[in-house]
């Protein structure tokens, strides 16, 4: 079953739950504290804590704001409720393997907790796009900028 909107895992949803948290109820008070104790201090022009933090606040701020409407358009979809557990889709993970049988492992997630360190591609990456709905054994050709990559499904999981 293909997600519609802005899917996200649990696990990716509870992560962004608490880097807002943190950024709300910490860090933005900690600035606003220092801003406060700055600007008792006379010229703030001139006033580097003042003048940094204000930069600090609006940054946290921005940040809050994107992290609220990210989490509003967000659609929690957890994988191990995937009815079709054969086929690719929103939260497999899976094993490939390209022409040279070189394997690789990789977990389909949301875009907003993509990580290709952690082997977690987005949603709509080119290499997710194409092994939507794929089964054990297909072969599916990826187009990347260097040109086209042939990969074939080795195995499917759900965690």
């Amino acid at each position: 079953m293909k997600p519609t909107g802005n899917p996200i895992t649990p696990q990716g949803f509870a992560a962004m739950r608490a880097r807002y948290d943190t950024l709300l109820g910490k860090d933005r008070p900690e600035i606003v504290e220092i801003i406060s104790w700055a600007a008792g201090n006379g010229d703030r022009s001139e006033n580097g804590d003042y003048i940094y933090g204000r930069k600090k606040l609006r940054e946290i701020d921005r940040e809050l704001a994107r992290l609220a409407r990210r989490m509003k358009a967000a659609r929690v979809v957890n994988p191990a409720e995937q009815p079709d557990k054969g086929r690719v889709y929103f939260g497999a993970t899976v094993t490939i393997a390209d022409e040279n049988d070189e394997h690789r492992i990789v977990t389909i997630v949301g875009d907003d907790e993509a990580d290709a360190g952690a082997h977690r591609i987005g949603w709509g990456s080119p290499l997710a796009r194409a092994l939507c709905g794929a089964a054990t054994g297909d072969l599916r050709t990826v187009r990347l900028p260097a040109g086209d990559k042939e990969w074939e499904v080795i195995g499917i999981a759900y965690d």
